[in-house]
């Protein structure tokens, strides 16, 4: 790496969102409640995202990465500062003493334990190569280099002799997984330590770990209920525990969110409010069950007033920012649709006066309702001309002619089968599945000829079965008369 030349200095890349409102949490205590590589990103993301908060973060976050030894975040973070501030601001000056200073350190430290490692392989000391592995691993996490650590963690798992060696490993494998934004391979260290028999203290600690990493992963993957039933099933032993990923305001958030999004009301209430266990997580977050309460009571104005004023809390989340504008569409598609449903008919001053929305780039309601008619998901016409919203017609009493005219359909053809079998039975013919091919030669006999006409009677449906009783009845007096020819052949030979 040239570090005489600015030109060098990786730029910031461009934040997919931009948030000009204020949001409502404090930066310091917000931030103080993480711990790991988890302060820095969530810092780096508020300063690239936030109008208000962008220089109070990157300055964070520049002291954060300073205070680790990730020199790419440190160089990443004072590129980001550095428009922000006036020209000849120290802050936005890279300290080249730090990095070359650093940069010796963490080369000299791999290289120590690359020797460890080595020395330890050549001991056969398995529990010592497991360490060491596991302290390489630590290591390349630390500075940045994530493809190393998971390669180290990789090799660290064949010399694992306990099942807690194991899912300690896996969850190592999860935050540097996470890190890569490698949700297949979080879901997958998931499975593993799930698949583990712990002792009964090891499982209730990874139990709330394991659950809120899988939510996480199916977030991002977009399997929002999924997701929600991850979180709602967290326990709330998970407490700070995990903070180096989320914490439990988190899980409150993300778990109320993505019900909201992808539950019925009944769902909701059921599973959310009604459940113990996610209770404790919604006391962290009040505005969440506020707004839960408020979609089971059909009043969706207020649930959605309340999330709109906390879209910026949210647009600045690590997690939650990409799939934001998603779940919020998802909440009020479902809302407009429950909303319109007890009714025949709703006129768009209304509708618009209901789920009227801050965001000035949103549509006109009747633009919004177009696609959701189009799509199928809302049964409706609108009428323009009087500016209703109307519910498309049911003619009740043509579908239940049509359900009754399927019943009889079916009750025919069940009717038809059964006596047709009724009359091979008569007819003294046994029914059997064709032979399979390349078992046995000729010979299919009555058996066979039962099979066509079977098939034959099934593909013509309910038809006339006079022809058919007179082919079986045909069929009985051949093999009567086959069976008195035998008998009298032999008796001429006893004779």
């Amino acid at each position: 790496m040239d570090l005489k030349a600015d030109a060098k200095v990786p730029s910031t890349p461009k934040s997919r969102v931009v948030v000009t409102e204020t949001p409502k949490f404090d930066l310091d205590s917000y931030i103080a409640n993480y711990a790991g590589r988890t302060r820095y990103a969530r810092l780096y993301l508020i300063g690239t995202s936030s109008k208000v908060l962008a220089t109070e973060a990157l300055k964070a976050a520049v002291a954060e990465a300073k205070a680790g030894n990730d020199v790419q975040r440190y160089m990443d973070a004072v590129a980001a500062l550095r428009p922000h501030l006036t020209p000849g601001d120290p802050d936005g000056v890279i300290d080249r003493s730090w990095v070359e200073r650093k940069e010796k350190q963490n080369k000299a430290e791999s290289s120590r334990l690359e020797a460890e490692l080595k020395g330890y392989k050549n001991n056969l000391i398995k529990e010592s190569i497991r360490m060491g592995n596991e302290d390489l691993g630590a290591h390349y996490h630390a500075i940045g280099d994530l493809t190393s650590a998971t390669k180290a963690y990789g090799r660290m798992r064949d010399y694992c002799t306990t099942p807690a060696h194991i899912a300690s490993t896996s969850f190592r494998v999860i935050e540097v997984a996470i890190d890569q934004n490698n949700w297949l391979a979080v879901q997958s260290s998931v499975h593993k330590i799930r698949n583990i028999q712990l002792k009964p203290d090891d499982h209730a600690k990874a139990q709330p770990k394991t659950q809120a990493a899988m939510g996480l992963s199916q977030m991002h993957a977009g399997d929002y209920r999924d997701a929600a039933i991850s979180f709602l099933n967290t326990d709330p032993s998970l407490g700070d525990k995990y903070n180096e990923v989320l914490t439990s305001n988190d899980v409150a958030v993300y778990g109320g969110l993505c019900a909201l999004a992808s539950m019925s009301r009944e769902e909701l209430q059921a599973q959310v409010l009604e459940n113990t266990t996610f209770r404790n997580f919604l006391e962290l977050e009040p505005h969440i069950r506020r707004a839960i309460n408020f979609f089971c009571a059909a009043k969706y104005t207020q649930c959605l007033s309340i999330l709109e004023a906390y879209r910026a809390d949210y647009l600045l989340d690590l997690h939650l920012q990409r799939h934001l504008v998603k779940i919020y569409g998802r909440i009020r598609t479902k809302s407009i649709v429950q909303y319109f449903a007890p009714f025949s008919h709703v006129t768009l001053d209304s509708m618009a006066r209901t789920f009227a929305s801050q965001d000035r780039s949103n549509p006109a309601i009747e633009d919004e309702l177009v696609p959701l008619i189009a799509a199928g998901t809302l049964k409706a016409k609108i009428d323009l001309e009087h500016r209703v919203l109307v519910a498309d017609e049911v003619d009740l009493r043509a579908e239940v002619h049509r359900e009754a005219f399927e019943s009889v359909k079916r009750f025919k053809k069940e009717a038809h089968l059964k006596l047709m079998r009724m009359e091979f039975l008569n007819a003294g013919l046994e029914i059997k599945a064709p032979p399979r091919q390349g078992m046995g030669g000729g010979g299919g006999g009555f058996s066979s000829i039962a099979g066509d006409v079977l098939a034959g009677a099934g593909a013509a449906g309910g038809g006339d079965m006079t022809g058919l009783q007179q082919r079986g009845q045909g069929l009985a007096k051949d093999s009567s008369r086959g069976a008195g020819l035998a008998s009298g052949g032999g008796g001429g030979r006893k004779r």
